[in-house]
């Protein structure tokens, strides 16, 4: 009996130990998890372009219209080819790990310079709806001329307040564009309500990394934590889904943002 019990008593200890050291390690993953993060944040509100917090919405908006009308909108499909943004979203959609031929009405949210509604008109299928918005009038006039397509119709509007009825669309494709908002909720509810139950998202937003810090003061706009974000896409009722990255070279070094599809759930 004496070794039966000295065995088992060791392995009660051993048992023990190793929880205590579980207990542990998750209080120290969590303790670092902590302070990474109130790291990033404080990086972010040092490198971040502050003029979107810092003065009247209006005024801000306002800002933002008039350097898109302006010469950096107008180099904008040229900047989208060079930082190479444009073809990787073209392999995104082409390799059909965005599948847009599941749609049959697709909401392009800040058309740009046409760069998603590009790959749209090459990947959906040819009865496919597809409706472009934009702040600025003058990025429209841009995407229409270099689309040199019929099938798009372009509509200047406020993403905050989109000029459709409930649940018109059953995909929105969103390409850096919340972040023009100083609280992401007011874009996504009103994507949310555009959309059909089991409708689809996808959104690209500028990350708060090194690289999106850059592009923060590049193009006026704040950016965003990837977990921020999905607390906020949750608490509308768009369930956080598929995770893309352009490339594994991109997933391994944290660039080009964050790349996520978003679902409505069913009512």
């Amino acid at each position: 009996m004496v070794p039966y019990q000295a065995v088992a008593f060791g392995a009660v200890v051993r048992v023990e130990s190793q929880s205590v050291r579980s207990g542990m390690s998750y209080v120290v993953r969590k303790r670092v998890l902590s302070l990474q993060k109130k790291a990033r944040e404080r990086l972010r509100r040092l490198g971040e372009f502050r003029g979107i917090r810092r003065q009247p919405f209006g005024t801000y908006q306002k800002s933002v219209r008039r350097l898109y009308d302006g010469p950096r909108g107008a180099a904008l499909k040229f900047s989208s080819i060079i930082s190479l943004h444009e073809p990787l979203m073209g392999k995104l959609f082409r390799s059909g790990r965005f599948d847009a031929r599941r749609f049959s009405r697709i909401l392009d949210v800040g058309s740009g310079a046409g760069q998603i509604i590009r790959h749209l008109l090459a990947t959906s299928r040819p009865d496919t709806e597809i409706v472009g918005f934009d702040l600025s009038w003058e990025m429209l006039r841009r995407a229409r001329e270099r689309l040199n397509s019929d099938r798009p119709v372009f509509v200047a509007a406020d993403m905050r307040a989109l000029p459709f009825r409930d649940a018109s669309f059953d995909c929105v494709t969103c390409g850096y564009v919340l972040e023009y908002l100083p609280d992401p909720k007011d874009g996504l509810r009103e994507f949310a309500r555009v959309l059909r139950p089991g409708g689809t998202i996808l959104l690209l937003a500028t990350e708060d990394s090194f690289s999106g810090l850059m592009t923060s003061h590049t193009w006026k706009c704040r950016t965003f934590n990837r977990e921020e974000l999905k607390v906020a896409a949750e608490s509308i009722g768009l369930r956080w889904g598929k995770v893309h990255w352009f490339t594994r070279f991109h997933e391994l070094l944290k660039l080009g943002g964050i790349l996520v599809e978003l679902e409505k759930v069913g009512e």
